[in-house]
């Protein structure tokens, strides 16, 4: 590579020694020669100096590069590099970039769906995968931040009503309204009467509906729960039992951005909803969001935002597990990895994770009608007193009457409420 280099800075000089017209050919020619492959050439010079001083995330972005000029030779002999560079058992960077490195191969290999599904299969309602949810529930703050941030929003709202039905998008293992629960049975003036309906997937609700009655009733909360087992964008007015006298809570948590826009699909999915369920007249609406840019970006700025947010994620993990701990390798693979893949690898209506900021988040709701409902200053002091648990790498901000979370300098989760 030095003498590709040299052979550029010297050209000049062979005039000065040879007869102009012999100069003057064998400059042409090797001009030719270099001119199929002068970028490349410096390509792969910086990357063999990154690769030399061990700079993992410029590898990962000449590859990425690569992978998005479609220069496949350099691509291939890229991830050869990296994967001598990469563990799931590393440092936080080399543990992403594991699961980066499997996302670009699997874009390579148009696989990236096959695989997002091969992991969404194991996923369903096994313990031990639920065990890895629960876990990465302890171990990071960004659920509980949410959660919390949203039972406020709605604990607020609902304070003076007796009647009170909430819709969760997608409620999971329900494990966000215990506390909902507990706090409206704390009530001084005694509980309201609580509906839940809860959409998801199968069999799944029944349990979730019997643990949540069963908790209602130990704290002698009149409870009822509805479930709904269909897709979101199946789901329709009709399903979700909305009653005259039931002050109207609706719940979204870490879901829209599942759901597809008007860069996907001519049904805008995203926008759909929230006209629909702004004609239900909610007294209030809460949204949990990751704080990452990727739902219209091209390929490469894609990548890079990825790289920047998990690598933020998994230095946050790195504070709190050690590096060889089992739980921690598990939950990296099985809740993180999945969303990294699909995120690199997918396209189009193949690719489900498509995050926005808030700021776009905002001009969804104004659009379908919406009004901003700040979070309360009980809130924020109740988020504040949830970080103390945690590293002090964690912070919060309070802005515009939203709530963001972040590790270091980066955000990484943001809520807030409307009416």
């Amino acid at each position: 590579m030095d003498d590709i280099r040299g052979m550029r800075n010297n050209l000049g000089q062979v005039k000065t020694i040879m007869l102009p017209e012999i100069a003057e050919s064998i400059t042409d020619v090797v001009c030719h020669e270099l001119s199929l492959w002068p970028q490349e050439a410096d390509d792969l010079l910086s990357i063999m100096e990154a690769i030399s001083r061990g700079d993992l995330k410029w590898v990962l972005a000449a590859c990425a590069k690569a992978v998005s000029d479609n220069n496949l030779l350099m691509a291939r002999w890229c991830m050869g590099e990296l994967r001598g560079m990469v563990s799931i058992s590393g440092e936080p960077i080399q543990r992403l970039g594991a699961y980066m490195l499997e996302g670009l191969v699997a874009r390579l290999a148009a696989s990236g769906s096959s695989i997002y599904k091969s992991l969404q299969s194991r996923e369903p309602q096994s313990y031990q995968f639920l065990s890895y949810v629960y876990f990465l529930h302890e171990v990071c703050p960004y659920f509980k931040f949410g959660y919390m941030s949203a039972n406020g929003a709605i604990a607020e709202a609902m304070k003076d009503e007796d009647k009170v039905h909430i819709i969760d998008f997608q409620i999971g293992q329900g494990t966000q309204w215990v506390a909902l629960i507990q706090a409206f049975a704390a009530r001084p003036r005694g509980a309201p009467n609580i509906r839940i309906t809860g959409i998801g997937a199968g069999s799944n609700l029944v349990t979730v509906g019997k643990r949540l009655e069963k908790l209602a009733n130990k704290f002698s909360v009149p409870f009822k729960f509805n479930a709904v087992s269909r897709s979101i964008c199946d789901v329709q007015v009709e399903n979700l039992d909305v009653r005259k006298g039931e002050a109207l809570g609706v719940n979204f948590a870490f879901m829209l951005h599942h759901l597809p826009d008007e860069s996907v699909s001519t049904e805008n999915h995203r926008d759909s909803l929230l006209r629909m369920v702004k004609g239900l007249s909610p007294k209030v609406v809460t949204l949990v969001e990751q704080e990452c840019n990727i739902n219209t970006s091209p390929f490469l700025p894609r990548f890079l935002e990825t790289l920047s947010y998990y690598t933020a994620m998994f230095e946050s993990i790195d504070v709190m597990l050690p590096r060889n701990h089992k739980d921690r390798i598990n939950i990296e693979q099985h809740c993180l990895a999945r969303d990294v893949v699909n995120i690199i690898a997918c396209e189009g209506a193949e690719r489900i994770e498509r995050h926005e900021l808030l700021g776009k988040w905002k001009s969804r709701f104004s659009m379908a009608g919406f009004q901003p409902y700040p979070l309360s200053s009980i809130v924020s002091a109740t988020i504040r007193a949830l970080l103390r648990d945690y590293n002090n790498g964690y912070g919060v901000e309070e802005r515009d009457g939203a709530l963001y979370l972040g590790w270091m300098n980066r955000i990484l989760v943001s809520s807030c409420a409307w009416k």
